[in-house]
């Protein structure tokens, strides 16, 4: 895929958001490379460049308080390569950039790893039942 191509759909993924957590993003970069470098590889105890699609680098919203009014901007970045490489077609890099982009923007609003693990397994436990209202 073009790398114009790419930015403009990782672009869509921010503005698709919900107003509320689109206005709380001023303070955050979002930029596309096309691999992770091997610092950003180590800071998450990576090895392989294809595993990591997206990185948060910042202080979360949960961790703000007064002495971090002069910090410089978060960054979220988001790899094209291997996010290409794990979901092929074009129907499919588009769900992984927006499924990236809302996982790294749940970092910067103080969500960890875990919590996203729960909140995908709840998900699906609830589109596999029908929904929590007995459905």
């Amino acid at each position: 895929m073009e790398r114009e191509r790419f930015e403009e759909l990782v672009e869509q993924a921010v503005e698709s958001l919900p107003r509320q957590f689109r206005d709380r993003l001023e303070n955050v970069a979002v930029v596309v490379q096309y691999w992770p470098t091997g610092r950003q590889l180590r800071s998450v105890g990576l090895r392989s460049r294809e595993q990591l699609l997206g990185l948060y680098e910042g202080v979360p919203l949960t961790a703000f308080g007064k002495e971090h009014a002069l910090v410089t901007p978060d960054k979220i970045s988001i790899f094209q390569r291997p996010i290409e490489l794990a979901y092929r077609t074009e129907g499919r890099i588009v769900r992984g950039i927006e499924e990236t982009v809302r996982h790294e923007i749940a970092h910067h609003f103080g969500i960890s790893d875990r919590r996203l693990e729960d909140i995908a397994r709840e998900k699906r436990t609830e589109d596999n039942t029908g929904g929590t209202d007995g459905g």
